[in-house]
């Protein structure tokens, strides 16, 4: 298997469509290993697309509430393995041992997308409270939002394969594009980018090509957004989680046509139909 790109593997296939089988070759997405670590222990390991681990390491922090600010955070290293990558980061002192004792209550192992949580209330945890965003898109900010995020998508569109998650401000347009093999992975190297940049959250929406489910709205309420849309369906907790956060959410954003969860304030609608 050859090496395009540190993120992308070209594998040989056969392809077999009507009844025919043609060998070739096709690019895909590369995924490894990566420990995401804090004064030098190991907080989680994730599969990753082997890109914008910098990004990463800022996103996962602050997504798991590790820390506050992109400040806290001292310095960032990137790793290489022989398997795959370690993000070794430094926090503020004060940061650190908060973190440190927090580490020192957790009872065991934790699952993919759920990192440090020790109980049932971590994972539904109480999310901060936040000013009200003061935010509106139109039906057509809605439409360019996705169409812009999938034009921006240079790993899918070698691969198929990967997921992303992209920042769009009404006027301005697509200001940030992360992808990853994993939906998690692409929002976190999209808040760290963000947040390097100083992007601020409240001015644009979040946009991911992934469903919805509740950790993935709680890492866009802890950015702050007012706004995630998804090209898929949301879970019924994450309609939830999002109305309680003051979180607009659209999903099912496909083509012309999209569904408005919660806070449908914020969206123009266009001619209101009695019809369900």
């Amino acid at each position: 298997m050859a090496k395009s790109s540190p993120s992308v593997a070209t594998a040989s296939r056969t392809a077999v469509r009507g009844g025919i089988a043609t060998r070739g070759h096709r690019d895909l997405p590369e995924e490894a290993p990566v420990a995401l670590s804090f004064g030098g222990t190991t907080q989680a390991v994730m599969m990753a697309t082997p890109e914008d681990l910098y990004d990463f390491g800022v996103g996962f922090a602050l997504s798991e509430a590790i820390v506050r600010s992109a400040d806290d955070i001292v310095s960032l290293e990137v790793i290489g393995a022989d398997q795959g990558f370690d993000v070794q980061m430094q926090l503020a002192d004060e940061v650190q041992s908060a973190f440190s004792a927090r580490r020192r209550r957790m009872a065991g192992p934790v699952g993919c997308g759920l990192c440090g949580i020790e109980s049932i209330e971590e994972a539904l945890r109480t999310l901060p409270d936040r000013e009200e965003v003061a935010l509106f898109f139109s039906a057509e900010d809605v439409r360019e939002a996705v169409r812009s995020l999938s034009t921006h998508q240079r790993l899918r569109a070698e691969t198929g394969a990967v997921h992303a998650a992209g920042f769009y401000v009404p006027g301005l347009g697509m200001a940030c594009v992360r992808e990853d093999v994993g939906r998690h992975n692409a929002l976190d190297k999209l808040i760290g980018a963000m947040a390097c940049a100083g992007h601020k959250a409240a001015d644009g929406a979040i946009v991911i090509t992934s469903r919805v489910s509740v950790d993935m709205v709680q890492k866009a309420v802890i950015a702050g957004t007012g706004l995630l849309i998804a090209v898929s369906a949301p879970t019924a907790l994450a309609v939830r989680t999002a109305e309680a956060s003051g979180l607009t959410l659209v999903g099912i954003a496909r083509g012309a046509d999209f569904e408005i969860f919660t806070r449908p304030d914020r969206i123009g609608q266009g001619v209101q139909s009695d019809v369900a």
